[in-house]
């Protein structure tokens, strides 16, 4: 109490933490699907291109792959290498253009983001278990008032 009688709620209120377990709860999350993606060889940025390929049904370029993962040219590159070698996706040229090419899943990457998808599938399975339905609804709200 100050020398009035009240209270000083500025020292007494305890800080409303809801951020930072947000931050901590997505982190732990993160760490849960990367587990989960690791069970079948694959990274999340493997994994989301993978996933890029199989939804576009075609090849993409690796700019047009860039934009739709938020990601620098540079990075894609350097990530497309990778599944290359893997023998996830191969590069192809771009009829359109000469200059630029594309990339395509291969059989080996259409199989192995299948079994990711399945991996996350059994996460969504885990967690809707754990999770009741007005308790996700509120989630959910919860998240929009964040945007």
């Amino acid at each position: 109490m100050n020398d009035t009688g009240v209270a000083n709620a500025a020292v007494t209120a305890t800080p409303d933490r809801t951020i930072f377990e947000l931050l901590h709860a997505a982190a732990a999350l993160e760490d849960r699907v990367g587990a989960a993606l690791a069970k079948v060889g694959l990274s999340m940025p493997k994994f989301a291109v993978l996933n890029e390929l199989v939804t576009a049904k075609q090849p993409l370029s690796l700019s047009d792959l860039a934009t739709r993962l938020s990601c620098v040219k540079s990075n894609m590159t350097q990530l497309i290498d990778r599944l290359e070698t893997d023998g996830l996706v191969k590069r192809v040229d771009d009829p359109g253009d000469r200059r630029s090419v594309r990339a395509e899943i291969s059989a080996e990457g259409i199989v192995r983001q299948a079994a990711g998808s399945e991996e996350l599938d059994k996460l969504h399975a885990e967690f809707s278990a754990a999770v009741g339905a007005d308790d996700r609804a509120a989630f959910g709200r919860l998240l929009a008032a964040l945007k």
